[in-house]
């Protein structure tokens, strides 16, 4: 694909016009395909990670009563935050899960 360098005043003055009821509409299975038939994104290369930092604002926890409460090492909790290391694939699922359900998971965490 070739490179089109374009000034800001060129890019103003272009009148495009963004479908934001198609994107809203747009299913899991569209996107799914969609990153399937894009050969600069193979699907198999994406993770999805959440942040940590955003499950403990959801939960309104600090990092060492998140690290206390799910009995991680702080240390581990700094590192995933700060980008040094990536959760492991057990891990991100949890985290998915504590984002996504916050309350079932707390409450299925603590009756273990």
């Amino acid at each position: 694909m070739a490179i089109v360098r374009k000034s800001l005043d060129e890019l103003r003055s272009e009148q495009r016009t963004i479908d934001r009821a198609r994107i809203a509409a747009t299913t899991d299975d569209e996107i799914h395909r969609q990153a399937i038939e894009d050969v600069e994104a193979p699907l198999d290369e994406f993770e999805l990670v959440i942040p940590v930092h955003a499950v403990r604002r959801k939960l309104g926890m600090s990092q060492a009563e998140f690290a206390k409460a799910f009995h991680i090492p702080i240390g581990t909790i700094r590192n995933w935050e700060q980008n040094r290391v990536k959760p492991d694939p057990a891990a991100r699922a949890f985290l998915t899960i504590l984002y996504r359900e916050p309350e079932e998971a707390l409450k299925a965490f603590r009756a273990a």
